[in-house]
């Protein structure tokens, strides 16, 4: 029997939709996937995209009946995609699906929907009472991030010794890596200390964790703007950034198409697709399912 992967479909008003019916014949010859949502919902966005529906498709029910709106921020597509991963979550808690793959949900449709999450891993955070760690990237290469969806102006204060050092071992009994390098904050690596002094607090933390773990797992500070380069990616298959977009815009331009997203330090196994609702291109039959497919695949193949 093929493993269950339960898949919430993320914003409809977005490309989730279009993603389920491009890749539904692929993933299917290695898992049973289950989509949260209704006939309805799903038969008025393939009338849109002009795609058949799959005669072999599995659904759970979510309640919603509405018209959907390509492109659109609402509260309705807000509250749908929550409710479709919140029953995906609970499927996958109790053992009824193997994994949890989700779509891209749009923040501000969440917000419009009076949802106190600013996404996907802040929710499962708050539900498992654990720090979730944020993991993208793919075969080649992966990134962690130290924080996340905050302000720029706000995550020189966010780094301290002791919540680094348990960013950092709870990273490392998640993955076991046998080399990480964690990056720097400021340019240059601080320089230092002449542009910052924050990758002091960073290098202390990576002697404390390497002590806790008893070798030399983590290697740091590095200098963030060579830290993507052919020569280092030799090195590592791991980094961590200290913040979103100092990991991610260098991994999106190196793998796009191909990344995924994969929540760490949870009790249950969950993967993204490493984008978001793609509004621009939604119902255009412009969207490429790879991420997708890869985060299926990276779920059938975890432990």
């Amino acid at each position: 029997m093929k493993p269950v992967i339960a898949v919430s479909v993320g914003d409809v008003n977005g490309v989730g939709f279009e993603i389920i019916l491009k890749a539904h014949s692929t993933i299917k010859e290695w898992c049973t996937p289950l989509y949260f949502t209704n006939y309805e919902m799903l038969k008025q966005a393939a009338t849109l995209l002009n795609l058949p529906i799959p005669k072999d498709i599995e659904i759970e029910y979510i309640d919603g009946d509405f018209k959907i709106k390509p492109g659109k921020v609402s509260a309705k597509s807000g509250a749908y995609s929550f409710r479709s991963f919140q029953k995906a979550l609970n499927f996958t808690e109790v053992g009824v699906s193997k994994a949890l793959v989700t779509l891209p949900i749009h923040k501000k449709a969440w917000e419009k929907a009076k949802l106190p999450y600013k996404g996907h891993t802040h929710y499962i955070a708050t539900h498992f009472n654990t720090s979730a760690i944020m993991m993208l990237g793919g075969r080649e290469l992966f990134v962690a991030l130290f924080t996340e969806h905050i302000p720029l102006k706000k995550v020189a204060k966010r780094i301290k010794k002791k919540p680094l050092t348990s960013f950092l071992y709870n990273f490392y009994t998640s993955q076991k890596p046998s080399k990480v390098g964690v990056l720097g904050l400021n340019p240059h690596a601080g320089d230092g200390g002449v542009l910052g002094d924050e990758e002091k607090i960073i290098k202390k933390a990576i002697q404390k964790v390497n002590k806790r773990v008893g070798k030399e797992v983590f290697v740091g500070p590095l200098v963030p703007d060579i830290a993507f380069t052919p020569h280092l990616r030799k090195k590592f298959n791991y980094l961590v950034a200290m913040y979103h977009d100092q990991g991610l815009a260098p991994l999106k331009a190196l793998y796009f198409d191909e990344a995924i997203n994969v929540t760490l330090n949870i009790p249950i196994l969950r993967t993204s697709v490493d984008h978001g609702t793609a509004f621009d291109i939604a119902y255009k039959n412009r969207a490429d399912p790879t991420s997708f497919i890869n985060a299926v695949k990276f779920a059938l193949t975890s432990s």
